[in-house]
């Protein structure tokens, strides 16, 4: 038992705003009638699906990370997972388009890993993302934190198409900012 344990090909995958650390970066939207408003990332993510047609969005905030707080009950998790035995990834999966920051705000925490950038606040992104990992790389015990309960809904998805799957989800809620989405 303890030797297939440790051949499985295990995949861990942690979004960064809200799960891994909490930023001051914003997202400032003005909308078709010229009014403009400024979103939390925890408040874009419940925003996402009601946007309005002829809402603009600017982004700007997310090519850095903005006064980073570490959220250290999920590092230390990360930690412990890159020390544990067996064939293991771990992972940062961002709805960002600029993974670099992270890379760098990461490192300086003691983390090297991996950062995807998606650059896609859509939860069917991620899905399909986590999604052709599995069948590419023949991943068959994948766990993923996020803050969203939309983007865990959304990997609980893939359940159903990879029932020899392992497939645990985790939804954190550690941040500072956290509104129970």
């Amino acid at each position: 038992m303890k030797l297939k344990f440790l051949l499985e090909r295990k995949i861990r995958i942690f979004d960064f705003d809200d799960t891994i650390a909490s930023t001051e970066a914003k997202v400032y939207v003005t909308s078709a009638d010229g009014k403009k408003k400024t979103l939390t990332p925890a408040q874009y993510a419940l925003y996402y699906h009601k946007r309005k047609k002829g809402d603009k969005f600017d982004f700007s905030d997310f090519k850095k990370v903005v006064n980073p707080k570490e959220i250290p009950q999920i590092t230390k998790v990360m930690k412990s997972m890159l020390k544990a035995a067996g064939e293991r990834y771990v992972m940062v999966l961002t709805a960002r388009g600029s993974y670099k920051p992270i890379k760098d705000f990461l490192r300086s925490i003691g983390l090297n890993v991996k950062v995807i950038g998606l650059d896609s606040g859509d939860p069917w992104e991620k899905r399909d993302w986590i999604s052709r990992q599995i069948e590419k790389n023949k991943f068959d015990d994948v766990e993923f934190f996020d803050d969203s309960r939309k983007n865990i809904k959304a990997i609980e998805m893939l359940r159903d198409k990879y029932p020899n799957v392992k497939l645990r989800t985790h939804h954190v809620k550690y941040s500072p900012s956290y509104r129970g989405k």
